[in-house]
């Protein structure tokens, strides 16, 4: 009885489809994601947030989680999430911002943004998938 309900468990997960990932991979340090990117010929996108601001974290649940872009975001780019206040960790004259959080894009070969940044509210799906429909296009 045992095997049986273990063979059935096991069936029914090959029968479930594909499930897209839920959370973008974030990493926390903003140089290793950028030589990342550049090895693998990504671009980068980066997330600067202030600690504290109750605004970055409903944002970033809101439209960074537990949407049918963010699949995409992981397999075609290198996320990084830096905070204001970690200043020395990445480079502010760069990614210079006074509203959070931030969205930038960023194509590492050029080292140039595609595009401008989402700032505070316009970071939401509506603008992330016109954003990234070049690389939702490509994705299969």
């Amino acid at each position: 009885m045992r095997d049986l309900f273990k063979k059935s468990l096991l069936l029914m997960l090959f029968m479930i489809p594909e499930l897209p990932a839920h959370s973008i991979h974030w990493q926390g340090n903003y140089h290793q994601a950028l030589i990342q990117a550049k090895d693998q010929n990504r671009s980068l996108l980066v997330l600067v947030v202030k600690a504290g601001e109750k605004r970055c974290g409903e944002i970033i649940a809101k439209s960074l989680m537990n949407q049918p872009y963010i699949e995409a975001i992981n397999e075609q780019m290198i996320a990084v999430m830096v905070t204001y206040e970690g200043w020395q960790s990445y480079p502010i004259e760069l990614y210079y911002t006074t509203v959070f959080p931030t969205l930038f894009f960023v194509d590492t070969h050029k080292e140039t943004f595609w595009g401008e940044p989402l700032y505070g509210e316009e970071i939401n799906a509506t603008s992330l998938k016109y954003r990234l429909g070049r690389y939702l296009e490509s994705y299969h």
